[in-house]
């Protein structure tokens, strides 16, 4: 029961909030409306063109949701044809039907992106909203406010009962609804962010100008306010996803997480955006630390690492906000860096809200957590002919986007009638290999509805590879398995290598419009190999639904709850050192949790050595500079650790 209310009418006031302008939302749509009629038509032809003949999810989404985007905008094109440069509907009716059809397939990777001035706006309120449960059941609470922003008895714990005079929990499904995710735990968790926060160049516009907010104050009274939805500039994208390079080919992206995650830093972590200023990638020359209890990363905006006290012991926080990076093994280098400065007895990695970037850092990163060798997820194109063309093209391209592993089975196609490609790795091998596990206690890895992308791919291995325990405060990750190009991307494929194709069917797109599509769909590895990612995620070995302590004590029984887990898991330790004299080697063995270490110089085996007491010394003979040595560590049979020194 909802108290009696004190209306509160709060006075316009001054906030800091972005370094670029903020304009109220009404007049920055008095700047929208340009397209003409033939830019329209050619903006859903080329929409036509990517669903058809690139979209590899369109089969999977026409059965598993009952939609057909392809005849949505045929009928759309039809329509157009009988409509004039004066009887046309409005520019923002015809964004809305083009968002539709897109968000009708429920896949993040698929996007029409809006033209000028929509594209790098954000429009938003000043105040996040968060879920939390209890014994009573759901609650949501202001969990931030825009610097300098006041509204009687607001800020975070304050909780919202009512969205426009709609029950709060109604106003998010009927949101998520509008922006919808793979499955039912990523509709609620985009609808809840979608309501103070849209980036306009994948969200239409807020039909309301402004919101009136209900909700129970900081000393438990009834308040209610009005607040004005407010567009501003966004900072820009780490990496360019229109050009021709190995990181644009190698994403696996939710853009629309990645634009929210770089307007929250705009808004409400502005240490980290003055740390980052002036740098051309997300790597700092030197290490800083954001926060008191933080260590210095070269990282910022990619990585947050702490100690963290929970009931269960002391571990190490690992936090990821991205894998939108330009450089996957910067990336890797600095998680072992900072994997290695944590407590070694236990390591929670935390991924929630990550919605991926290049593929390279996700799986990259996984060979660092254990002793078993990583096979990488395969994906596949659907067989067309224009994805024919495109892989014909780059077959023999090994200094740039090297296409060849699929082309074959393409040609294939056509006599075969086969529906998808081969199966093949985008990720190296060699690469997800290069050096080994560095990372030798319990994992536990937390993961939400907004995971998607290259980070469903980070869990998906993290699963298949059987790393440590998955802890969900969701039942599933995001669902978001796929590759995804650009409409830029793909023309300047048909373009490159010189001279261009002159038959190519894509047509630059007006205003800075764009389109996005799931390109390659990638497939599980282990005892779910084969199993597609798109559509059914990664589901957690362990839920906690989070508390008000989460949202305001910063996290605190999340963290206890991955620590009882990290706790009940064993902790095992190699320690190798390695000495050379003349040609003997000398090898110290230093192990806890071991039953056994077999140890390999160049991958040729050379000694076996059961363990009955540590430290171990043991020589090896004929031993030149340079070689690899490594120490494989066993327990009851089970490859449980593994470390590679060089002589």
């Amino acid at each position: 029961m909802v108290p009696t209310r004190k209306t509160a009418t709060r006075k316009a006031r001054k906030s800091t909030t972005h370094k670029a302008a903020v304009v109220p939302l009404p007049q920055f749509l008095q700047t929208a409306g340009s397209l003409t009629l033939g830019q329209r038509k050619l903006l859903v032809d080329q929409a036509l063109l990517l669903l058809e003949q690139n979209y590899v999810h369109l089969q999977l989404k026409m059965a598993m949701h009952a939609v057909n985007p392809l005849q949505r905008l045929r009928v759309m094109r039809a329509r157009m044809e009988r409509q004039t440069a004066e009887t046309m509907e409005a520019e923002w009716i015809f964004h809305r039907r083009m968002s539709s059809i897109f968000h009708s397939v429920r896949d993040l990777h698929t996007n029409y992106l809006l033209p000028a001035p929509f594209a790098g706006k954000i429009a938003f309120l000043p105040f996040m909203i968060e879920k939390c449960f209890d014994q009573t059941g759901e609650h949501y609470l202001v969990t931030r406010t825009v610097a300098g922003y006041t509204a009687p008895q607001f800020g975070p714990g304050a909780e919202v009962t009512h969205w426009n005079g709609t029950p709060i929990a109604r106003a998010v499904a009927l949101n998520g609804a509008q922006f919808a995710g793979s499955n039912e735990a990523a509709n609620l968790a985009r609808g809840l962010e979608s309501l103070t926060l849209r980036p306009l160049v994948i969200q239409s516009p807020p039909d309301e100008d402004w919101v009136t907010l209900s909700y129970l104050g900081l000393d438990g009274s009834a308040q209610e306010l009005r607040e004005q939805w407010k567009v501003t500039t966004n900072l820009p994208p780490m990496t360019d996803l229109d050009a021709l390079t190995p990181a644009s080919a190698l994403m696996g992206l939710d853009l629309d997480s990645d634009e929210k995650n770089r307007a929250k830093k705009a808004l409400y972590v502005r240490e980290v955006v003055a740390l980052e200023q002036g740098q051309s990638s997300a790597q700092l020359a030197e290490p800083q630390a954001v926060g008191g209890a933080d260590l210095p990363t070269t990282m910022p905006g990619v990585f947050r690492a702490r100690e963290v006290t929970t009931a269960h012991g002391t571990f190490g926080h690992l936090r990821m906000f991205t894998f939108s990076v330009t450089d996957p093994v910067a990336f890797r280098d600095e998680f072992v860096r900072l994997a290695a400065a944590l407590p070694q007895n236990g390591l929670i990695i935390d991924v929630r809200d990550n919605g991926g970037g290049h593929i390279y850092a996700s799986e990259f990163t996984l060979q660092t957590l254990t002793p078993r060798r990583i096979a990488p997820e395969p994906v596949q194109f659907i067989s067309t002919p224009l994805n024919l063309r495109i892989c014909r093209r780059h077959k023999d391209n090994p200094a740039g986007i090297d296409l060849g592993p699929w082309f074959e089975s393409l040609d294939l196609a056509t006599e075969t009638g086969a529906a998808y490609s081969a199966a093949k790795p985008i990720t190296p091998e060699d690469g997800a290999n290069a050096i080994g596990q560095t990372y030798y206690g319990p994992v536990v890895l937390i993961t939400d509805a907004r995971v998607y992308s290259a980070t469903d791919i980070f869990a998906a291995g993290f699963a298949d590879h059987q790393i440590g325990k998955i802890l969900g405060v969701d039942d599933n990750t995001g669902a978001g398995g796929a590759n995804v190009w650009t409409h830029g991307l793909l023309a300047t494929l048909l373009n490159e290598p010189q001279p261009p194709d002159p038959t190519s069917p894509y047509e630059a797109l007006p205003n800075g419009a764009n389109l996005r599509v799931s390109i390659r769909r990638t497939l599980r590895v282990g005892e779910l190999s084969g199993t597609p990612v798109e559509d059914l995620g990664v589901r957690p070995d362990v839920t906690h639904q989070l508390t008000r302590r989460d949202l305001l004590g910063g996290n605190a029984d999340l963290l206890d709850a991955a620590g009882a887990l990290l706790a009940a898991m064993p902790n095992r330790r190699l320690d190798v050192s390695a000495s050379l004299t003349g040609t003997t080697l000398t090898v110290v063995l230093d192990t806890a949790g071991l039953d056994r270490v077999d140890l390999y110089l160049d991958d040729r085996p050379i000694s076996s050595e059961d363990l009955t007491g540590t430290p171990l010394s043991i020589d090896i003979l004929d031993v030149t500079a340079g070689q690899l040595l490594r120490a494989d560590g066993y327990d009851a049979g089970d490859l449980v650790a593994s470390r590679r020194v060089t002589v």
